[in-house]
């Protein structure tokens, strides 16, 4: 048996909770993915997952042998690092997770662009807000736009993420363009689910003002409500990496410019600085060049 290989499929089984989805991110069959199981119980002597017809758990032998076996992978892949080809090549698979929005704006073509750089490397993007612990998950980077990055992970900030308030002409004709934060009030509002819902703070100069604001239609994405915003759904607060180009050329129009909603800042996340391998760390130096001092 390949016991590094099994050590891999039993954390990637422990982390999704599903022989099929294990199978599937692994490219492997479910049948694979069962066999590998079942030899490292066998090879361990003991049960180390619990299976439902709805989900897989693990036993008490299976949290102690998973935090073993994350330690064992995470030195595997140190060894792997220091043994690196001559050439500088990066191998292997990385897995990344981002929000849907700034994955479709902006980090695809960037990580299309790394691999072109590193033929021999993989990269599984896991889009969404969801909040993963990234260890058990078996992520390697995290993207993430936050005023206040967990505490419990290492962040390296990436660009500045500004917003914006928008809305397109249609609407601002029907509705009437609103001249102070507190002119919100009256207007349909597309709230964002996990930033902001019904509450938005704006500056100016030293100014602070919030506003409650009426949202009936809601998501957890940024893009859905951009979207709606193009469609005279109404006002929306929208990443500039989301909206620029749109402002640009008419489709939508900036309300409220005279006042700023709080700049946020765009992380890579990571679990720790030790044994962080070499091809996370060259993907971290890449993406600090790409987005250095952007402004979108």
């Amino acid at each position: 048996m390949d016991r590094v290989t099994a050590m891999r499929v039993f954390a990637d089984v422990a982390a999704s909770g599903s022989f099929s989805a294990s199978a599937e991110r692994l490219q492997m069959s479910r049948a694979m993915v069962t066999r590998y199981v079942a030899e490292m119980e066998q090879w361990l002597g003991a049960r180390l997952l619990q299976r439902t017809t709805r989900r897989v758990t693990l036993t008490d032998a299976g949290e102690q042998a998973l935090r073993r076996c994350l330690q064992m992978l995470a030195l595997v892949a140190e060894v792997e690092d220091e043994v690196a080809p001559a050439d500088g090549s990066l191998r292997g698979q990385l897995r990344l997770t981002s929000s849907m929005s700034f994955g479709h704006a902006h980090l695809a073509a960037a990580l299309a662009d790394f691999l072109a750089q590193h033929p021999q490397l993989k990269i599984d993007l896991n889009v969404g807000d969801a909040t993963l612990n990234l260890v058990e998950a078996r992520i390697d980077l995290a993207i993430r736009i936050s005023s206040e990055p967990d505490p419990a992970l290492i962040a390296r900030p990436l660009a500045v993420c500004d917003s914006v308030l928008v809305a397109s002409p249609g609407y601002l004709a029907q509705a009437g363009t609103p001249q102070t934060p507190a002119a919100l009030a009256a207007h349909r509002c597309l709230g964002h689910s996990n930033v902001g819902r019904s509450s938005w703070r704006f500056l100016r100069g030293e100014t602070q003002e919030t506003v409650n604001v009426a949202t009936r239609f809601t998501a957890n994405d940024a893009t859905v409500l951009l979207h709606a915003a193009l469609a005279d759904g109404g006002i929306s607060l929208q990443p500039t990496y989301l909206a620029h180009a749109l402002l640009q050329d008419g489709r939508l129009q900036q309300v409220l410019p005279e006042w700023q909603p709080p700049a946020m800042t765009i992380y890579a996340l990571y679990p720790s600085r030790r044994q962080l391998p070499l091809a996370v760390r060259t993907l971290l130096d890449f993406l600090v060049a790409r987005f250095a001092g952007v402004r979108w």
